[in-house]
This record gives structure tokens, sequence and C-alpha cells, in this order.
């Protein structure tokens, strides 16, 4: 059947109904077109992020600091007397004991002097008995007024007179001996012995002087270009126990002293390796300056460690924490889920369905790595220690990495 007759035959009697018919066609099409919705955005991304579980537990406060271990005595090993250096009895970097002859100085000459003081003495002594018993002599006359009254008076005196130079010996005799037992040096307290500071055969002095012994017969004087300011024989150190320095702020001073009653209590102090972080010792804070420092507003402190495994060395670098009190059944958390807004302070709480939302905190006590919540977060909540830059509230989260528990 041919169309284009029929189709001819009727638009030529009926136009306007095709032209009705194109018209709502095209309106049609253009309706379509302009109210068709825009395309969905695809749904962001879900942000990783590292959490931690808030637990309660006894959280402690502590101080942590740099501290220095120090001898808790030292000493300088000197000559009382002056002499030749016959004898060093020690071995260089070793322990020696409270007594131990260190080293020995020529006692010759001392000897001589103790020698010719006790003689001297002796003389004495038998003139003072000579005194007496001519006084005791002098009173049986007197009484029997067989002789004068300033006879027996001048043999009094005589006997006082000599009773002075009999004590005056014996202080001579006593410096004599005590200079003789100075050639024997010997360990004043129980410590570790440094590096010999001076060789035998050296000439030292009392003053701390040491000079080479002269290769001639001449006199070795303060001119001898041989002689050197000395600085004693040797170093001992006690270090069991050892002191570990430190300051802390004013700050914390007024909480130290709160804490331990004025430093009556012992508080509890850790040594710890700078390079390792481990644990060295455990010792007590009991010493504390008798100023603050107004320069830098801190304040010295001294703690006594036991050193039993000598972990410690003087001159040695440590950091030291200092337990100020235990919070008991608080709600901790990582130090590192706190942020800071303009509102205060908040953290990040993923919720069941893996959102994140903006919980405003208040904290009891802020420690190097964690801190006890006092309002804001309850134990077993999950809270975003990293990857926080990134969320805002609602965020959709990835937990990459989940740490249950911390210290």
């Amino acid at each position: 059947m041919n169309i284009k007759p029929w189709y001819e035959k009727h638009v030529a009697e009926h136009p306007w109904v095709f032209i009705g018919a194109g018209v709502i066609a095209l309106a049609l099409i253009l309706w379509i077109f302009f109210h068709q919705g825009p395309a969905k955005a695809p749904a962001p991304p879900a942000v990783p992020v590292t959490v931690a579980t808030a637990k309660r537990q006894d959280m402690p406060v502590v101080i942590t600091e740099l501290g220095a271990a120090q001898a808790w005595t030292s000493v300088t090993i000197l000559a009382q007397v002056s002499g030749k250096l016959l004898k060093v009895n020690f071995t260089e970097g070793t322990d020696v004991n409270a007594g131990d002859v260190l080293a020995e100085i020529d006692p010759t000459t001392y000897r001589a002097a103790l020698q010719q003081a006790e003689g001297s003495l002796r003389r004495d002594r038998a003139a003072l008995a000579e005194a007496k018993i001519d006084l005791d002599r002098y009173t049986r006359l007197m009484a029997a007024n067989a002789i004068s009254q300033q006879q027996y008076q001048t043999q009094a005196a005589l006997v006082q007179q000599d009773e002075g130079v009999v004590q005056s010996d014996e202080g001579t005799a006593k410096i004599a001996q005590t200079n003789l037992e100075w050639c024997r040096i010997v360990a004043p307290f129980t410590g570790r012995v440094g590096v010999r500071l001076v060789d035998p055969g050296n000439i030292i002095s009392a003053s701390g002087g040491i000079a080479s012994a002269p290769a001639t017969a001449a006199a070795t004087s303060a001119n001898n270009p041989s002689s050197s300011g000395g600085s004693g024989i040797v170093v001992i150190n006690q270090i069991q126990p050892i002191a570990v320095t430190f300051t802390v702020a004013e700050g914390d001073f007024q909480n130290l002293m709160q804490a331990s009653n004025g430093f009556h209590t012992a508080l509890a102090v850790r040594a710890y390796s700078q390079e390792t972080g481990a644990l060295l010792d455990t010792g007590t804070l009991s010493i504390a300056d008798n100023r603050i420092d107004p320069s830098t507003g801190t304040i010295e402190m001294k703690a006594r460690f036991p050193n039993a495994e000598r972990r410690l060395w003087p001159g040695q670098f440590v950091n030291v924490q200092l337990t100020l009190q235990t919070l008991h059944n608080a709600t901790t958390i990582p130090a590192a889920a706190i942020n800071r807004g303009p509102n205060g302070r908040y953290v990040y709480v993923i919720t069941k369905d893996k959102h994140a939302l903006v919980h405003p905190v208040k904290l009891s006590v802020t420690g190097d790595s964690f801190a006890a919540v006092a309002s804001g977060v309850k134990p077993g909540d999950l809270v975003v220690i990293d990857g926080q830059m990134t969320l805002k509230a609602g965020s959709l989260v990835k937990i990459a990495t989940a740490r249950r528990t911390h210290p």
C-alpha cells in the first residue's frame, strides 16, 4: 500500500492536526531534556585512621626531665705532707675500700722528726719530775720555817714552767706522729679510683704541687723548671649509691613539695637510658636546692640511686621520671588523640557504623604519652590518634590500625 497519497491527502485536509502533534512532540522532548535531574555525586571515600581504646586504669602522674649522674661522694686525694712519692698501691679504674693504703711518701725525715720530738719530751718530763721532787721538799721545809716564802714560790713556779714545756713537747710529738702517719695515704671511703694523676718518684707537696725528682743533688725549689701545679694523686668517686641531679620548673616544684610533704616523704624516681629508653635504676628523691634560680625559674633536685648493677656512671645523661601521685580508676587515652579547637579540647570518637563524632573533653592530668579524661570519653570508646587532619564531624572512616590497649 502506498502511504504517501494518503499522507498528502490528510495533511492537505487537516494541516493543523499534524502541526499540533509536532508541537506536542517537540515540547515533550524539551521537557524531558530540561527536567532530567543532575547526576548524583559519588559518596566521599572513607578516611583511613588509627584508633585506640579508652581504658579505665590507674595512671601515675609523672614529671620527666633531663638529668646527669654524678658521684654521691667525690674526693681528690692530695698529699698532706711534702716528700718523694715512693709507692702507688692502687690499680687505676678499680674499687678501693675505706682505709686501704693508696700511696706512700718517703717517711725518713718525718720518722726522724718524731724521734727528736720524743727525745725532747723524755728530757723535759725528767726535768719536771725533778722540779716536783724539789717542790715537795721545799713544802716540808716551808712548814718548818726553814726556808723563805720566796724560795718556795720560785720552786712552785718552776714546776709550772716545766709542766708547760712538757705539754708543748707532747704537742710537738703528736704533730710529728701525725705527719709520719700521713706518709701513708689511705682511702677515706669505699669507691672507685680513676686515672692516676702522678707517678712514683715525683716530689709532691701538701699544697698539691708536683715536681719531678731532681736528677742532680741540687735541691728542688719553687723556681725549679721541673715544678708544676698538681691536681692530686687520684680521684675517688662513690658510685654505690650514686646521685642524679636535674632541674624542675617552679610550678612542678610546688607540686613536688605537696606530694612529698615538704620533702619529708621520699618520692620514687626512675632513670632511663637516653639511647634505648631502658630503665637503668630506681631511686628516691630526698634533696632539693635551697633556692629557685630567678634567671630560669627552675630549681635543682638530687635523687639517690642504689646503682647495684652499676648501670649509672658519673657524667652520664639520663631521662629522669618522677612520680608525683597515682590517679586510681581514671579513664585514660593516648595524648595523641587530643586536639585543640576554638572551643577547647576535643577528640574524635568512632561510632559502630564507622563515623567520626566530635566529643569535647575535659582533662584531669596530661602526661607525656597519655591523658586522664574527666569527661567526654567513656571506657571502651574508640578514639582517633592518627589521621585527624582530614576528618570532620560525621566523616566515614576506615580503621587502618587499632591499638586496643595502652599502658
